[in-house]
């Protein structure tokens, strides 16, 4: 009786003792030796992994870049800091400063003002929701609020709040995972130095967006006539332009006169 326990055991050790050997010959054998260059740029990366360079995870991207497969500034997330480390490490000149950049979100359809043409109840996910007719809220363009982009976003930056997603610019490190995690492509990058964004997607004409979403911006164009440098019109919305030289009181005044407020300014 007692041989027929001790003798399996005794087996299994031996089994496990010559995979334990066998597995480490093999791991010595086919070892691939780090370059010095490679484990210095690994040094200079943040090491968040969170794969917004599109490798995978910074022991990818430092090896990518120490074949000349990735460019310096290949991190999404590590700046001007990290790219000018990096750079060093390669021993090549650092790339010109990037401003950094942060996210937005293109919708202000919170609960109170977007209206619902019908009552969700599913998984909690934004692709599953826009399966059934487009999702819930009567704006095809406004976010579907199920949180899919803050279940994305590997730094805590993005929280939905009263029905919309929220970046917290001071968190957002510009990875780029909650814009393309979002099905309605309203989540967007712009320099952290921009300084007025139109948080509205919608085409729809002033009178089908507004019955929509009291938020929505109704293609009045005041603010484009207001600050046409600042502003442009898009079939029916209102673009914020690009640039860091706008006069903060003509946008503040386009932003007071906007009559739905659905332009945001800031310092």
């Amino acid at each position: 009786m007692i041989q027929t326990i001790i003798i399996p055991i005794v087996v299994l050790a031996i089994l496990g003792f010559v995979f334990a050997v066998g597995l480490g010959f093999v791991s010595q054998k086919f070892h691939v030796e780090k370059s010095l260059k490679e484990q210095e740029v690994r040094n200079c990366l943040p090491g968040a992994n969170c794969g917004a360079c599109g490798f995978p995870g910074c022991d990818g991207l430092a090896a990518a870049i120490a074949k000349g497969e990735a460019p310096v500034d290949a991190c999404a997330i590590g700046g001007k800091a990290t790219s000018d480390a990096v750079a060093a490490a390669m021993g090549v000149e650092a790339v010109g400063g990037a401003d950094r950049k942060v996210a937005i979100v293109k919708c202000d359809g919170t609960c109170e003002a977007a209206k619902d043409i019908f009552q969700y109840s599913g998984i909690e996910d934004c692709r599953a929701q826009i399966a059934l007719f487009g999702g819930k809220k009567a704006c095809n363009y406004g976010c579907v609020g199920c949180g899919s982009c803050e279940k994305a976003c590997p730094f805590d930056a993005i929280h939905v709040k009263e029905g919309v997603a929220i970046v917290d610019r001071d968190k957002c490190v510009a990875c780029g995972k909650c814009v393309s995690t979002c099905p309605k492509n309203i989540i967007t990058l712009v320099p952290i130095s921009q300084k007025q964004v139109v948080i509205c997607s919608s085409h729809d004409k002033g009178k089908d967006a507004r019955n929509n979403c009291k938020n929505s911006c109704i293609g009045c164009s005041i603010c484009a006539k207001t600050y046409p440098e600042a502003f442009a019109m898009d079939n029916f919305l209102s673009v914020e332009q690009i640039g860091k030289d706008f006069d903060p009181d003509l946008l503040k005044q386009a932003a007071e006169k906007c009559p739905n407020k659905c332009i945001e300014v800031f310092e």
